[in-house]
């Protein structure tokens, strides 16, 4: 019975839940607790001034809590719980204003009454949910406890469950029962810590009108950063046609003129002068190309974003693995900020990760809507910092300007993993 894969696959899932279960319970009737008294009792000593200075402290430690508790939803349970709060003030004041302007920020903000709520149910209905799985386990197990003679000691009135434990054939219905409860417990166990994240997400995730809020910030931030970003893109357009083409074609125009005067005084001159006039123009039609590529590459308006990140990877310095599925199109202008995005990843990872393999994986999914998922892992040192430097964070103000989202994973000796998901849908064949 035990060789049965999926046997053993539910008894270990019953199990983690358990001991998941156990750390949840601590956290629920410990922290959570302990949490929602600190906060009420500082937010009523702000009416004598003293919670001015701690509400802020608490609060911050109860969004860290909430926080932690998004990262196992995500991670135990495959639910995502998004982030609801305000951002701070940029430049706080210092003193006893910068304090009140905090602690009356915090307070104005809903997420932190919401995130009070959910302490308070967190420390009831959150821990019933997570008692569940290691208190069914155990409740089976003093069945067998029961069976093995232990009854024997038992000198007064005892219940186990619905049976009245007096002998050998009552402990022998306790070892049933347990048997039941256990196998009770591998099919329920994972609801149990389902159940327990769906009330995280119920009580801590934003509101529609705060979803809206942010959406309407992240849009007029990305506005803000697409019409820069065209306008960076047009200086160096323009300064890369002043400094290069244009001066070729300046130096290819005055040869031509000294040709001119020279063509039947000086023959030889200006057959050499016409030769150094055919370089330039050569010159001056390559940089041309490669400034229109790095417009816009012409395989990628032939072909499009599959061949593209292929070509672009074959062009790399280190050898990288591409693995694309695409099953058609997008609009161009997904496709532009997609390869842009893995022409990024791909020369930090040959520039300065020192790696020597990468993997370049491009998939579409066409659930909820659509979603292009783009992941560029290298095998080098690693400690990547999206907060560092302006390439990821230009990455990251490309793809919001479709509501896609960049993740990095980069610890210090490697391996380096960057995910980028874009929001879209495929153009219809014609």
């Amino acid at each position: 019975m035990f060789n049965d894969p999926g046997l053993r696959q539910r008894v270990r899932g019953a199990l983690l839940a358990a001991v998941r279960g156990l750390a949840l319970c601590g956290l629920s009737i410990g922290a959570s607790l302990a949490l929602f008294i600190l906060s009420v009792g500082s937010i009523a000593l702000t009416a004598v001034g003293v919670g001015v200075f701690t509400t802020p402290l608490v609060t911050n430690l109860v969004r860290m809590h909430a926080n932690q508790r998004r990262v196992f939803a995500r991670d135990w349970a495959g639910i995502t719980v998004p982030t609801p709060y305000r951002p701070l003030p940029h430049a706080p004041r210092k003193g006893v204003g910068g304090a009140v302007e905090q602690c009356s920020h915090l307070l104005r903000d809903p997420a932190t009454w919401r995130d009070l709520i959910w302490l308070l149910v967190d420390a009831t209905g959150g821990f019933v949910c997570a008692l569940f799985p290691p208190a069914l386990i155990a409740y089976g197990i003093q069945g067998y406890v029961l069976f093995l003679g232990v009854w024997r000691a038992v000198q007064h009135e005892y219940w186990y469950a619905f049976i009245p434990v007096e002998g050998f054939t009552t402990a022998l219905l306790c070892a049933c029962l347990g048997t039941a409860l256990i196998m009770l417990a591998l099919s329920v166990h994972p609801y149990f810590i389902r159940c327990h994240f769906l009330i995280v997400k119920g009580m801590i995730s934003p509101s529609r009108g705060a979803q809206l809020e942010q959406r309407v910030e992240r849009l007029y931030e990305t506005r803000h950063d697409a019409v820069d970003s065209s306008a960076a893109e047009l200086r160096r357009i323009e300064r890369d046609l002043h400094d290069g083409a244009q001066a070729r074609l300046v130096s290819m125009g005055m040869k031509l003129s000294t040709i001119e005067s020279l063509i039947e005084k000086d023959p030889a001159q200006a057959k050499k002068l016409i030769g150094q006039a055919r370089q330039n123009s050569a010159d001056a039609l390559t940089e041309l190309r490669d400034l229109v590529r790095g417009i816009h590459p012409p395989v990628l308006a032939e072909r499009g974003l599959g061949d593209a990140a292929k070509a672009l990877a074959l062009r790399m310095q280190v050898p990288v693995e591409s693995d694309v599925e695409l099953p058609g199109r997008f609009d161009e202008p997904v496709e532009s900020a997609a390869y842009f995005a893995i022409s990024e990843v791909l020369t930090n990872a040959a520039k300065h990760a020192q790696a020597e393999r990468v993997w370049l994986d491009i998939h579409y999914s066409e659930t909820a809507g659509g979603m292009l998922r783009i992941a560029i892992t290298d095998n080098g040192r690693g400690g990547a910092d999206r907060n560092k430097g302006s390439g990821m964070a230009g990455i990251e103000r490309r793809l919001g300007q479709f509501d896609g989202i960049l993740a990095v994973s980069s610890p210090p000796g490697g391996p380096t993993m960057v995910t980028m998901e874009i929001p879209c849908e495929l153009i219809p064949r014609r």
